[in-house]
């Protein structure tokens, strides 16, 4: 009987990454999960010698390379790592502070990098493994607004997990970047979403934003966390696992309508792209 295979899951203490980790015991599965601190997990999370709860600093690349260790001591090995850790930061481009950019930059960005670097080297050695990095509909369609930075984060999510797609396949190594919609989940809660400090009342459209959100998708959101969880395992099953995974009704439908909105752009200004081009020289 084939044995079930590692999860490392980042974030896992509530959402996204609390209900994939679940449906992972349920299945068992063995899985290490991470949190700021360990004892949020544990209280979700009933003893079971299958699971390894983690604090652990996403920011923190030495807080991340003991966290793979200790991993690698329980089980033996790593086969899937999900990059879930991340919150969301609102506020239009100008009046989001250096300082509050940044720490998101820290965690969605320089957090997912922190674990690929420490996971990969052992990755490399096995000639196998699957990085699934949770990214955004926001990481493909940017439109937004007050959204800027969070957008930015989740973009860069997506071109480095592009990159690492292609640097890894020869050792043996998959990725995957996931862009999840609405789910019914604390997201859009306190806690897993920062408002800008010092808000302009004049950015009408951000704040009008911040309202439908506050008041019409909390409660509303389409996504299942309970699907999205089996969602995650029938990706990591798969034999050809895709590079891009859009992820709910809703992101699927507006991933398409940038893609056609695109396709229009590219056919309208075929010539202008072109353009710039060196003339060809005519042969006589």
């Amino acid at each position: 009987m084939k044995t079930k295979k590692v999860w490392y899951v980042t974030g896992a203490s509530k959402g996204l990454g609390l209900s994939l980790v679940k449906q992972l015991l349920r299945d068992d599965y063995r899985v290490a999960a991470t949190s700021r601190n360990a004892g949020e997990l544990d209280k979700e999370i009933r003893s079971n010698s299958n699971f390894l709860s983690l604090g652990m600093d996403i920011t923190d690349e030495g807080s991340v390379r003991e966290s793979i260790a200790k991993t690698l001591k329980k089980f033996g090995t790593i086969d899937v790592v999900v990059n879930n850790a991340g919150y969301g930061q609102l506020g239009t481009l100008e009046e989001t502070t250096d300082t509050e950019a940044r720490e998101n930059f820290d965690v969605n960005v320089f957090g997912t990098l922190n674990v690929i670097r420490s996971v990969m080297p052992r990755f490399r050695q096995q000639k196998s493994g699957h990085i699934i990095n949770i990214s955004s509909i926001a990481g493909f369609l940017g439109g937004f607004p007050g959204w800027g930075i969070y957008n930015a984060t989740k973009f860069a999510v997506a071109g480095l997990t592009e990159a690492l797609a292609v640097e890894s396949k020869s050792h043996g190594v998959t990725a995957t970047i996931v862009y999840p919609g609405y789910f019914k989940t604390n997201f859009l809660k306190k806690g897993s979403l920062r408002l800008a400090k010092s808000p302009i009342a004049d950015y009408k459209e951000a704040r009008e934003l911040e309202v439908i959100h506050e008041i019409q998708i909390i409660g509303n959101q389409p996504g299942d966390p309970e699907r999205a969880a089996a969602a995650f395992i029938e990706l990591a099953e798969s034999i050809n696992p895709p590079l891009h995974l859009f992820l709910g009704s809703d992101s699927f439908n507006m991933a398409k309508g940038k893609i056609e909105t695109l396709q229009n752009e590219l056919n309208a200004n075929e010539a202008l792209s072109k353009s710039t081009d060196f003339a060809t020289q005519a042969v006589a």
